[in-house]
């Protein structure tokens, strides 16, 4: 009696291991697939970008008063790129010209300063 419960327990592991064996695979894919989520989920958070897929409106300036000096705008859905030159990202061409100016004093003040022509 023991011998038959002994070969039954055998016979019921080889039936379960004779599976598909791509489904390892699978199974290590979806693994990728979680740690690739999370890392981009850290990423942006490390980057301070959440803003970018909230609600809010915002405004970004990086390099501020360099010769790369670039503003990005996010406006409901739509996300504009000014760059220094005056040329925009959403292809219009549009060009503008240095008009003067702009400082900001301790107390918050702005001051505009035109440029002579």
């Amino acid at each position: 009696m023991l011998n038959v419960m002994r070969r039954n327990r055998r016979a019921s592991l080889l039936q379960e291991d004779d599976g598909d064996p791509l489904s390892v695979v699978v199974n290590l894919f979806d693994v990728a697939m979680v740690f690739a989520v999370s890392l981009m989920v850290a990423m942006v958070m490390h980057m301070n970008m959440s803003e970018v897929f909230g609600q809010e409106d915002f405004t970004i300036v990086k390099n501020p008063g360099k010769e790369n000096m670039e503003i990005i705008i996010k406006e409901g859905k739509e996300i504009n790129t000014y760059k220094a030159t005056g040329a925009t990202s959403d292809g219009s061409g549009s060009q503008g010209k240095r008009l003067g100016t702009a400082y900001q004093l301790e107390d918050g003040r702005i001051i505009y300063v035109p440029d002579e022509e």
